[in-house]
């Protein structure tokens, strides 16, 4: 026996690919921060390897140090030999969960979390008492983690979200159906970035699709290490689009659409593989047409955020820049300080790591606000929370917008 059971083991031959050259140390975001090699991809690549071996064990060790890890994949990004980090974090860390009993708050946080983010219906009910839970006197009777909870919790917008049609003709001459997911946080805590989605979409001449029923696509379990869990909203997702027959599964959320892509690696069976070769970030399928609809001006400078999980996992990079280079007297800035790392929010990381995650996401921060933007371009829900927070704790304040929101606004300017 090894410290990991048959169940979707870390792979021996994805663990030899690595050559232990150093290149993902200085992609890495928790070896920037702590400068440990076994915080380091390389360094938790060989404890992996290690638990492999005949009569390894689940040390706390491995745990510890598959914990700290984001899985942001800028070391996939940075690695000169191809090595899948992405492969083999998200199949080490379900062994994790199922082979080694955390301490009793731990576990009960993370059922918290799970019992909560995935569920659109909870949320909308738990979003007043998130902002009862910020205010001073109540914050006094809350215990740490709940505190956490609430301040890296989306801000909700004022008033009531906006509602999110199942079937929104395209206008004009049709030349696509999409299908939109609306999942979990975005849509209730960033309904107007769906929003925005559904009238660029049809404003571009595509008819879409969101079905209201469908809830998480299983991404924030499987980023915790949850497997059945995001295996079951897996399953469901792919049945709830394949009864649409769209064209493609456009994402508006890095998180989302990266966990999407990876369901055939996921389920291992070629229906999921077809499915995933449909999805795709908004701003790939806007970016791969000619535009029909006029831009008219915003005069604004934005910088740009990478989220980990467009940037790193889906290689999408060029494509959000394009579409707002796209949006006339738009000032695009790039941030020129640690551009692709990891702002901290990571998932549930920056409510299961708190203390890494804070100076992770004030270091972010920092860098966008010396690019001297008015708002900040980011795409993806958890980055635009956890920069809104840690803007807000230095003080300096900026209006964080999706990419969509941006050129929405641009088409109805015209």
């Amino acid at each position: 026996m090894t410290a990991f059971d048959l169940r979707r083991p870390p792979e021996q031959d994805v663990i030899d690919d690595c050559v232990h050259c150093g290149f993902c140390l200085d992609a890495c975001p928790t070896y920037a921060l702590w400068g440990m090699e076994a915080d380091s991809p390389r360094g938790r690549i060989v404890l992996i390897g290690d638990a492999l071996a005949p009569d390894a064990q689940m040390s706390d060790q491995l745990v510890t140090h598959l914990d700290r890890c984001l899985g942001c994949m800028a070391c996939v990004t940075a690695c000169p030999s191809g090595v899948k980090y992405d492969r083999l974090i998200e199949r080490a860390r379900p062994q994790v969960e199922r082979h080694h009993r955390r301490p009793v708050a731990e576990r009960a946080l993370r059922r918290l979390l799970y019992a909560t983010l995935p569920h659109p219906a909870r949320l909308r009910i738990l979003k007043p008492f998130i902002g009862l839970g910020r205010r001073h006197r109540v914050r006094a009777l809350m215990p740490t983690s709940l505190r956490t909870l609430t301040d890296v919790a989306p801000r909700a917008s004022g008033g009531a979200a906006p509602s999110l049609p199942e079937r929104t003709p395209a206008v004009g001459e049709q030349r696509g159906r999409v299908g939109l997911l609306l999942g979990c946080v975005q849509r209730v805590f960033y309904a107007d970035v769906h929003r925005a989605t559904i009238d660029v979409l049809a404003a571009e001449g595509f008819e879409v699709l969101a079905p209201p029923r469908l809830g998480c696509c299983g991404a924030l379990e499987l980023h915790g290490g949850a497997e059945d869990a995001a295996i079951g909203r897996a399953r469901q997702t792919i049945e709830a689009f394949a009864a649409l027959g769209v064209d493609r599964v456009v994402v508006n959320a890095a998180g989302c659409g990266s966990a999407m892509k990876g369901f055939g690696e996921l389920l291992g069976d070629e229906r999921a593989r077809v499915f995933s070769a449909k999805v795709c970030d908004i701003s790939e399928l806007l970016a791969s047409i000619t535009p029909r609809a006029p831009r008219g001006p915003l005069a604004l400078r934005v910088a740009y955020h990478d989220a980990c999980h467009l940037a790193h996992a889906q290689g999408v990079r060029t494509q959000p820049r394009a579409l707002l280079r796209s949006i006339p007297e738009l000032e695009l800035l790039e941030v020129s300080t640690e551009p692709g790392m990891c702002c901290g929010s990571a998932g549930i990381y920056n409510l299961v790591q708190p203390q890494a995650a804070a100076e992770l996401g004030e270091r972010k921060a920092r860098n966008l606000l010396a690019t001297g933007a008015d708002a900040i371009a980011a795409g993806n829900p958890g980055c635009a929370a956890q920069l809104d927070l840690h803007l807000r704790r230095l003080g300096r304040p900026l209006p964080i917008r999706h990419p969509i929101e941006l050129l929405a606004e641009s088409i109805a300017a015209t």
